[in-house]
């Protein structure tokens, strides 16, 4: 997943410790009190579990196709996952806009596809064996101000998400766009700003901000997840592959020459790195 922001929108590419092979694995904190997790589109393989345990305490994981792919290489994974334990971020990749536009073509307004979104999304949490009261993540790809048709899709999902015993969140975007003279907006301040004024059921942010400052760039000692710039957001994406070069550059040489994210207990496989205040942001609570 990545963000790119425009004018009007943004578009994204975006416990308890427990013991494993007689070691404590996934489970330590960051200085700044804070626990480090990573995703990707592609699932990494069972044989580097171990190795990436060792240091990220969380990971995403996906109910659906994720962006770009025609597959999802996660399905069936959350079993050896959990037993290296890992926390999750659990996401489901919505619609873009010209998706939704194409469905309201066809007869199907947003708010029904957001709500059929929603409840394949949920069934497809049980199948993986997540609880009732998991937090799901809709993967926004699309933001800056929300459209009037992205809003009903959204709203829609996370409504029905949460009526549906699930706990509704949103990969969104925390990058500051225009938003008119003088002023800017981000899809989180957005959504927060919408969910209090309809009086709508919360929503779990998992926001997308890798400009430095106040990101750091492709480091494993980020900052606090305070410094994302959305308040009370439960996950910070501060690092993107491949690196968004204009907003990026005071922290460029903590990058690879390619641009991407690299960490070593994954060579040559690009990673975005996040921040949580828990060690499994998803968690049923």
């Amino acid at each position: 997943m990545r963000v790119i922001p425009l004018l009007i929108a943004s578009i994204f590419s975006c416990s308890s410790s427990t013991q494993t092979g007689g070691r404590a694995l996934g489970s330590a904190r960051l200085a700044n009190g804070n626990y480090l997790g990573l995703d990707r589109n592609l699932y990494p393989g069972d044989d580097t579990l171990s190795a990436i345990a060792k240091r990220f305490s969380f990971i995403g994981y996906w109910l659906n196709n994720p962006p770009g792919t025609q597959s999802n290489s996660w399905l069936g994974k959350r079993v050896v996952l959990r037993s290296h334990n890992f926390g999750f971020l659990v996401l489901w990749n919505g619609k873009l806009d010209k998706e939704i536009l194409a469905s309201l073509k066809s007869g199907t307004s947003a708010t029904t596809l957001g709500m059929t979104d929603a409840k394949d999304a949920v069934q497809a949490a049980k199948r993986e064996g997540f609880p009732a009261g998991t937090i799901l993540f809709l993967d926004q790809e699309e933001g800056g101000r929300l459209l009037q048709e992205q809003a009903a899709y959204l709203f829609a999902w996370t409504e029905r998400v949460t009526t549906a015993g699930f706990r509704a969140g949103a990969y969104v975007s925390g990058q500051p766009v225009p938003d008119g003279p003088g002023k800017t907006i981000t899809t989180a301040q957005n959504i927060k700003d919408t969910v209090s004024a309809k009086h709508l059921h919360p929503i779990a942010l998992f926001v997308a901000q890798d400009s430095t400052p106040p990101s750091n760039g492709c480091t494993v000692t980020p900052p606090p997840l305070a410094a994302s710039g959305t308040q009370g957001a439960i996950a910070w994406q501060y690092s993107q592959s491949p690196r968004r070069s204009v907003v990026t550059q005071a922290f460029m040489k903590t990058y690879a020459n390619d641009g991407n994210c690299y960490v070593p207990e994954l060579p040559g496989v690009p990673l975005d790195l996040d921040v949580a205040q828990v060690r499994d942001p998803s968690e049923a609570r």
